[in-house]
């Protein structure tokens, strides 16, 4: 049969290390500690575990040749869990790993961009649970457990050059009032026309250029590396007057939502999971799932070293605009990364070698009481009567 590699994998020692009373009783530290070698492969669910011949085998095939091997070598305890991993492929072979490997491929995804966003993805993961786990829930627990931070500004020898400070306008007055939300009023809902304006401000396109036939660079209100602005916006919309809760595709040009045909139930606990459990989040009225098609990207900056980067950047830019839109309308406004990526994949039935979500931002009415604690120090949003504690 005729194999080869599959086109991007990193292979790492691991060490998994558990109490052991063993141990103690021998004099030792308490600690079982398992060393081994995982083979981390984007086009694949889950890391392969490998043997030290596996291993080594793994290196000497090509990812773009292919290689004549016997049916004795495909049993080997070299080569036989290469190919039940998915991480040798032969020629012809009709799976999904192969499948997801040609796509891969064809995608041109940086090799160490690849593995960290397929490998960074989380599903099930309660993160409020986890930082209580933790013991760094609150400011005071952090410091306590994860002791003193590094300055909170860099410190650089010798003296500085002091600047006048300017006048402020009416845009440093909506600067000042930027804070991230965690406390929603779910009683009210919001109405279809602030929707409207909230997703023509942060995602809508004003404008098009075409060269040919086929390329088409859109007029957006934020930077995007290339001018290829590849990061979707789906919207689950939850309290919109004259609008059903339901998941829906924005569409920039026309300035429309497409409903999603999906097989997943969007409810309350569908939100929860999106959101990690994050429950100060789950109450708002729209959230929005900001999902990159890569492939747009990468027909441009092919295997680029930087290229999942302008893509990151770009949600940062989408995010700081519907933050400032939502502030501008009396709005209050959210992003975290801190999801289960894999259940919205699902969800939105993505392709996940070319697609994939990188953060959930929100926007809606913000409650008259904090009763979530909410990081704003100058005082331009919540005024001690508002708070509830």
């Amino acid at each position: 049969m005729d194999v080869r590699r599959c086109m991007i994998v990193v292979v790492h020692p691991t060490e998994q290390i558990e109490f052991a009373v063993e141990s103690l009783l021998r004099g030792g530290d308490g600690l079982s500690r398992t060393l081994a070698w995982q083979a981390l492969a984007p086009h694949l669910d889950a890391p392969v575990s490998l043997g030290a011949e596996a291993q080594a085998a793994l290196g000497t095939f090509s990812p773009s040749a292919w290689t004549t091997i016997s049916a004795d070598e495909a049993g080997s305890a070299a080569l036989a869990p290469l190919l039940a991993g998915g991480l040798l492929l032969q020629r012809g072979q009709d799976s999904e790993a192969a499948r997801r490997d040609e796509r891969l491929r064809a995608t041109h995804w940086h090799p160490l961009a690849a593995v960290m966003h397929a490998f960074s993805r989380w599903e099930d993961v309660d993160a409020v649970r986890n930082m209580r786990e933790s013991q760094i829930e609150t400011a005071s627990q952090m410091r306590r457990t994860l002791g003193a931070p590094p300055p909170h500004a860099a410190v650089v020898d010798g003296g500085s050059f002091p600047l006048a400070r300017q006048p402020g306008n009416e845009f440093d007055a909506l600067l000042g009032r930027r804070v991230t939300c965690r406390n929603f009023d779910a009683d009210r809902p919001l109405p279809l026309a602030m929707l409207s304006q909230m997703l023509q401000r942060a995602f809508g396109s004003s404008a098009c250029q075409r060269e040919g036939d086929d390329l088409v660079f859109l007029k957006k209100n934020v930077p995007s590396g290339g001018g290829l602005h590849p990061i979707e916006a789906y919207v689950v919309v939850c309290n919109v007057d004259g609008l059903p809760s339901g998941l829906y595709l924005y569409q920039a040009q026309a300035h429309a939502l497409k409903p999603v045909d999906s097989s997943t139930d969007i409810d309350r606990d569908f939100v929860m999971s999106m959101v990690g459990q994050q429950h100060w989040f789950a109450d708002a009225h729209v959230l929005v799932v900001l999902a990159p098609r890569f492939n747009r990207t990468y027909w441009k900056y092919r295997q680029h070293a930087k290229s999942y980067r302008v893509v990151a950047m770009e949600a940062g830019h989408l995010s700081q605009t519907l933050y400032l839109s939502a502030t501008d309308a009396g709005l209050g406004a959210f992003i975290t990364a801190a999801i289960n990526e894999k259940p919205i994949e699902r969800a939105l039935g993505l392709d996940t070698i070319n697609e994939g979500v990188l953060a959930v931002c929100g926007f809606g009415w913000r409650d008259s009481q904090m009763t979530t604690s909410e990081l704003d120090p100058a005082g331009h949003v919540w005024h001690p009567a508002a708070q509830a504690g």
